[in-house]
């Protein structure tokens, strides 16, 4: 199905999303990146690596899930013991369909704690091609993200529509999305990032044409931390970047993935990015003030 067929289906349900995001969208714009540097500032431990094919990535990625602690699966209620939250976009039983976009994207909300959203039409789940719904190559009537994307694991990748923005929020796992949470770190998998990670002189930000930011922020909206995703130029390379900080503190993630929304050929104007794995600490709850 194409992307235009679901232009229709944003309607009401895109209304709600506004409510939704407004508060987390007004904060945003009233903080500048260079604004989390002062004398409260909390550097958190990052984990970055890029490269050309899964093992590039693949110690960094399982280094950053030791970090967060042990798996807690689809347990729905907040696990005390601490652990990590994972989702990888395939299904159980696995799958290769391509869902229709949806926002909210609640799939996760009371089994995992997560809700993602975006100023777009919706996020979708679709390998890069084949399956039911044709993959990433039909969803966006491209056919070469047929070969443009790989999967870090198994078949499927995550993507919005209509946008390049992902914005994540965290609850407790059983509230079905009533008790707000923080977790301690939050990290993703990306597929084909191929803008310089950001270390050199530029105009944009003090950075060479980067594409793929990661912003963190805290309950009450304040960016507490913000990073780009380092590059692997070529065809479908992977990157990966995650945080951990020492305490549960971060309320809401906003991704941008690549430089411009899906859709258009993968090339030196457009850095199209997906996204695989997404890896967070245990949502907590957040303590009532």
């Amino acid at each position: 199905m194409k992307l235009e067929s679901y232009v229709s289906m944003a309607g009401v349900g895109l209304v709600v999303i506004l409510m939704i995001l407004a508060v987390h969208v007004e904060a945003q714009e009233s903080v500048t990146l260079g604004g989390n540097t002062g004398a409260d500032f909390v550097a958190p431990t990052v984990f970055q690596a890029a490269g050309p094919t899964i093992a590039s990535i693949e110690a960094t990625v399982t280094a950053y899930r030791n970090a967060l602690g042990a798996p807690n699966g689809n347990v729905a209620q907040e696990v005390l013991t601490g652990g990590r939250r994972e989702i990888n976009w395939d299904g159980n039983p696995l799958t290769d369909a391509t869902t229709p976009p949806v926002n909210p994207f609640n799939t996760f909300l009371n089994n995992r704690g997560a809700q993602f959203t975006t100023p777009g039409i919706g996020l979708s789940q679709a390998p890069p091609s084949g399956g039911q719904g044709g993959g990433l190559a039909q969803l966006f009537a491209n056919p070469g993200y047929a070969t443009e994307f790989k999967a870090f694991s198994n078949a499927r990748l995550f993507t919005p529509v209509g946008s390049n923005i992902t914005d994540t929020f965290f609850f407790t796992a059983g509230s079905n999305g009533n008790e707000r949470a923080v977790v301690t770190g939050f990290g993703v998998v990306f597929t084909d990032v191929d803008q310089p990670d950001g270390s050199g002189p530029g105009a944009k930000r003090g950075n060479r044409g980067s594409s793929t930011l990661v912003q963190y922020f805290g309950a009450d909206g304040r960016l507490l931390y913000s990073s780009f995703a380092p590059a692997s130029p070529g065809n479908g390379g992977f990157s990966f970047l995650g945080i951990k900080f020492n305490d549960a503190r971060i309320a809401s993630v906003r991704i941008i993935a690549g430089d411009v929304a899906p859709g258009p050929n993968d090339e030196p104007a457009n850095d199209v990015v997906m996204m695989d794995d997404f890896i967070y600490g245990e949502p907590r709850k957040l303590p009532s003030n």
